[in-house]
C-alpha cells in the first residue's frame, strides 16, 4: 500500500546531496513522472477501482474503466502553460456535470449552507473558472451548452449511458467555494498560488511499443461521498416534488372546501355574493404588494442572503415590518370603503338591496385577509430563499380545513342549500357572521403557521424600521412596473366579473343556474389545479437559480432552465388540458352535484371552454419568470396589458353575441385566447432580451408530440365517458364511473402514444418515478 511513497522516498534519497547545495532545476517534461504530482494512488487506481465509490461518473457522456481516461491521452493534449503562461485550452473547460463533483451537492447531504447559495456559487464557478495551471487538460472539447441534450433512447447515437439523462444540463454548475478550494489544492494538501507559475504535469515515457501510456487524473485527497439522487437535478426534483405534494393536498382540500361551500349556499346569487367578497381581498392584496412580493423580492432576498453578513436576516425583517405596517393601513381603508368596492365589482349585485347588504357584510369580514396574506407571503418567500420550499405549499391546507369546518357548521345549523333554499333574502345575520369569521380565521391560521418553520431556519423575527439605504428603494422601483402589471390584470378581472355576474343573473331568471361568476370561479379553480401543482412547483424551485444565473451573466444557464421548465411542466399540462375538454362535464357533476345537477353541468361546460387555454397559460407563466430573473418588470407589464385587453374585448363580445346561458362559457374560451396572444408577444421579447434562441425547436417538438399523443387520447376517453353517462346519467354514480372509466382510457391511450413518440421528458419522469418506487 505504501509503494508509491517508498518509490518517492528512494528517488528523494538520490538527490539529497545535490539539493543541499543548489535548488533543483525545473522538471523536464520528458522526465519520468513524479508519482507525488500524479497522486499517490494514481498507479493503483485500477486495482482498487471496484472498491472506490467515486470510480463511476454517472453524468459523463462516455464511461471508461476506472484508472483509464475516457478522453484523449495526456500525450495527445496541448502542453499546459509554464513560465507564467496560461493554458492554451483555457476556454474549453468541460461541463461540470461531465465530471465528478467536488464535493457533490444536493438535498441528500447535510450541508451547512442553504441550497440557493450553493446554486449561486456553482453557477459562478462554471462561468468564471479560476486559473489552475497545474491541472490536467480537459478530457474532451467543451460541447454546446444548450439545446443538444441527447434523448434517453439515443444511446447508440451518443454513446454511453450518461447520455440517457435529458436534464444533464442542470449539473453543469456543480461545486461551491469548497469545490474551488479542492480544485486549487495540490495532492499534498497545499494550496496552489495562482500568481506563481506551476510546473507542467510531466508526460510519461514511451513504453516498449512506442505508445504513450495514459495516466489518470489526480483525485482530491479527501473526496466527499457522491450526491444521492443525481445531484442538482435530484435536488430540484425533490424540491418540486415536496411543493407539488403540498400543492396537491392543498388543492384537494380546496376542492373539498368548494364542495362544502356549494352545498351550503348553492351556486346562485348568494354564492356570487360570497365569491365577490372573497375575491376582493385577493385582488387588492395582489395590487398593492402581492405581485411585487411574488416576483421582485425573491431575487432581492436571495441576493441579500448571498451578500449580507447576516445572511439577509436584517433585510428580511425590514421587508416584513414594511409589509405589516403598509398592509395594516390598506386594510383599514378598504374595510371602510367596502360598499364602494362592491359597486365597482358588480353593479348588478349593488342594484339589489338584499344582495348588496349581504355582499358588503361578507366583504368586511373577508377584507382583513389582505393583511394576513401579506404576512404569509413574506414569510413564505423568506423560507423559499433559504431553501425551505415545502411550508408555503402545505400551510394552505389549514386554511381549507378551517373554512370547511365553518361551512360544515352552517350546514349543521341551517341545512344545505337544496333543503333549506337559503339565498340572499333568507340568510340570517348570524349565518353571514359564521361564514365570514370562518373565512377570515382560515387565513389567520395559515399565516401564523409559517412562524415555526421560520424559527427552524434560525432566523429571529424583529421589527426593523430603518428602511432607508438598505435596498428596499431599489426593490420599490422594480415593483412599480409590477404594480402596473397587476393593475392591468385586475382591470381585466373586474370587467369579466361584471359581465359574468350580469350574465349569471339573467341566466338564473331563465332557469339556468351555475352560469354566473360563481360557476366561472369554480371552473377556473379546477382548471388551474395542474398549473399550481406542476408548473408553479417547478418554477418556484428554479426561479432562484435562474435569478443567480442572470445576475452572473450566464445566458446559457437561463435558456437551459427555462427550456427545462417548459418541457417538464408540459408533460402534465398538455394531457390535462385535453382531459378537461373530454371529461369536463362528468368531473363537474361529480364535484358540484350537491348544489344541483343542472348547475353542475353548466360549470362543466365552462370548464371545457377553459380546457386548451391551460397550455398557453402555463407557458406564459414560465416565460415571464425569465424577465423577472433579469429584474425586468416593465416587459411583463406591457405583456399583461395585451392579455387583459384581449380578454376584456373578447369577453365583451361573448356577452353581447351569445345567449346569457353561454356567455360565461365564451368568456372562459376568451381567457385562453388572450394568453395565446400574450405568449407569442412574450417569447419574441424574451428572445430579444437574452439575445438568442430559447431552445424553440426542442420545446416545440416536445409540445407537438405531447399534443399528438393527447388528441386521440381525449377523443377515445371522452367517448367512453359520454357512453357511461348516457347509460348511468349524471348523478354521483354515473359521474364517478365516467370520470374513472374515461380517465383510465385517456391515460392508457396517451401513455402508449407518448411511448411510441419517444417523448424524452416523459420517459425520464417515468424512470424517476419507477426509481423512487424501487421498480
Amino acid at each position: 500500500m505504501n509503494a508509491p511513497y517508498d518509490e518517492e522516498r528512494d528517488r528523494a534519497a538520490s538527490y539529497d546531496d545535490a539539493s543541499a547545495a543548489t535548488p533543483p532545476p525545473p522538471p523536464d517534461p520528458r522526465a519520468v513522472p513524479d508519482p507525488y504530482l500524479q497522486g499517490p494512488y494514481a498507479q493503483r487506481q485500477e486495482q482498487y477501482a471496484p472498491q472506490d465509490p467515486y470510480a463511476a461518473n454517472p453524468y459523463a457522456q462516455q464511461q471508461a474503466p476506472y484508472g483509464q481516461q475516457s478522453g484523449p491521452a495526456y500525450g495527445e493534449q496541448p502542453a499546459q502553460g509554464y513560465d507564467g503562461q496560461a493554458p492554451q485550452n483555457y476556454g474549453e473547460q468541460p461541463r461540470a456535470y461531465g465530471q465528478q463533483p467536488y464535493p457533490p451537492q444536493g438535498y441528500g447531504e447535510a450541508q451547512p449552507s442553504y441550497a440557493p447559495d450553493q446554486v449561486y456559487d456553482q453557477t459562478q464557478e462554471q462561468a468564471y473558472p479560476p486559473p489552475q495551471y497545474h491541472q490536467p487538460p480537459p478530457q474532451q472539447p467543451y460541447p454546446p451548452s444548450y439545446g443538444d441534450q441527447p434523448a434517453p433512447d439515443d444511446h447508440g447515437a451518443h454513446g454511453g449511458p450518461g447520455a440517457a439523462d435529458p436534464y444533464a444540463h442542470l449539473f453543469r454548475d456543480q461545486g461551491d467555494d469548497a469545490t474551488r478550494q479542492l480544485h486549487a489544492t495540490a495532492p499534498g494538501g497545499s494550496a496552489v498560488d495562482g500568481s506563481v507559475p506551476q510546473p507542467p504535469v510531466p508526460q510519461p515515457p514511451p513504453d516498449a511499443a512506442g505508445q504513450t501510456q495514459e495516466v489518470p487524473a489526480p483525485l482530491p485527497q479527501e473526496p466527499a461521498e457522491p450526491a444521492s439522487g443525481g445531484g442538482r437535478v435530484s435536488s430540484l426534483m425533490k424540491s418540486s416534488a415536496v411543493m407539488a405534494a403540498g400543492t396537491l393536498v392543498s388543492r384537494i382540500t380546496g376542492f373539498l372546501r368548494n364542495l362544502v361551500v356549494a352545498a351550503a349556499i348553492g351556486v346562485a346569487t348568494l354564492n356570487d355574493s360570497y365569491q365577490i367578497a372573497n375575491t376582493l381581498p385577493t385582488m387588492i392584496y395582489i395590487l398593492v404588494g402581492g405581485g411585487a412580493l411574488n416576483s421582485v423580492f425573491i431575487p432581492q432576498l436571495t441576493r441579500a442572503m448571498k451578500n449580507d453578513d447576516d445572511g439577509g436576516e436584517a433585510y428580511a425583517n425590514r421587508l416584513l415590518t414594511l409589509v405589516v405596517v403598509g398592509l395594516a393601513g390598506v386594510t383599514a381603508v378598504m374595510v371602510i370603503g367596502a360598499p364602494l368596492l362592491v359597486r365597482l365589482m358588480s353593479p348588478d349585485i349593488a342594484s339589489h338591496p338584499a344582495s348588496m347588504q349581504v355582499t358588503v357584510a361578507f366583504t368586511r369580514y373577508c377584507l382583513p385577509t389582505i393583511f394576513f396574506s401579506g404576512v404569509y407571503v413574506v414569510l413564505g418567500q423568506i423560507l423559499n430563499a433559504r431553501g425551505r420550499f415545502g411550508a408555503m405549499m402545505w400551510t394552505p391546507v389549514l386554511n381549507n380545513v378551517v373554512i370547511i369546518a365553518a361551512f360544515g357548521a352552517f350546514i349543521w345549523v341551517y341545512g344545505g342549500a337544496r333543503t333549506s333554499g337559503v339565498d340572499v333574502t333568507t340568510i340570517s345575520p348570524e349565518g353571514v357572521r359564521l361564514l365570514g369569521i370562518g373565512t377570515l380565521l382560515g387565513l389567520v391560521v395559515q399565516a401564523l403557521a409559517m412562524i415555526p418553520y421560520l424559527r427552524e431556519t434560525g432566523m429571529r423575527i424583529r421589527p426593523r424600521f430603518d428602511w432607508r439605504g438598505h435596498g428596499l428603494g431599489h426593490a420599490a422601483k422594480l415593483a412599480k412596473w409590477t404594480f402596473f402589471f397587476v393593475l392591468a390584470n385586475q382591470v381585466g378581472l373586474i370587467v369579466v366579473t361584471q359581465l359574468s355576474t350580469a350574465a349569471g343573473l339573467a341566466a338564473s331568471k331563465q332557469g339556468h343556474p351555475g352560469t354566473g361568476f360563481a360557476g366561472y370561479q369554480y371552473a377556473l379553480q379546477l382548471w388551474q389545479m395542474p398549473q399550481a401543482i406542476i408548473t408553479v412547483s417547478v418554477m418556484t424551485a428554479i426561479l432562484p437559480r435562474i435569478s443567480r444565473a442572470a445576475a452572473d451573466g450566464d445566458v446559457s444557464a437561463v435558456r437551459d432552465d427555462l427550456s427545462y421548465g417548459l418541457r417538464t411542466s408540459a408533460v402534465a399540462i398538455v394531457p390535462c388540458a385535453f382531459a378537461f375538454m373530454a371529461l369536463g362535464v362528468p368531473l363537474s357533476t361529480l364535484m358540484y352535484s350537491s348544489s344541483g345537477e343542472a348547475g353542475a353541468q353548466n360549470i362543466g361546460y365552462i370548464l371545457m371552454a377553459f380546457g386548451l387555454g391551460l397550455i398557453p397559460f402555463s407557458v406564459q407563466y414560465v416565460v415571464l419568470r425569465g424577465f423577472y430573473a433579469y429584474e425586468d418588470t416593465r416587459t411583463p407589464f406591457y405583456n399583461t396589458v395585451i392579455v387583459a385587453t384581449v380578454n376584456a374585448v373578447a369577453s365583451a363580445l361573448c356577452f353581447v353575441a351569445l345567449p346569457a346561458r353561454w356567455a360565461v362559457t365564451g368568456m372562459a374560451a376568451s381567457y385562453g385566447l388572450a394568453y395565446l396572444v400574450g405568449v407569442g408577444v412574450a417569447v419574441k421579447r424574451l428572445r430579444n432580451r437574452i439575445g438568442g434562441d430559447l431552445d424553440g425547436a426542442r420545446v416545440m417538438r416536445t409540445y407537438a408530440r405531447l399534443i399528438g399523443a393527447s388528441l386521440p387520447a381525449a377523443l377515445v376517453g371522452g367517448a367512453a365517458a359520454f357512453g357511461i353517462t348516457g347509460v348511468l346519467g349524471y348523478g354521483f354514480t354515473g359521474s364517478l364511473a365516467a370520470v374513472i372509466g374515461g380517465g383510465v382510457v385517456l391515460l392508457a391511450v396517451f401513455y402508449v402514444a407518448a411511448r411510441r413518440m419517444r417523448i424524452e421528458e416523459m420517459t425520464a419522469m417515468v424512470g424517476m418515478v419507477r426509481g423512487r418506487l424501487g421498480r
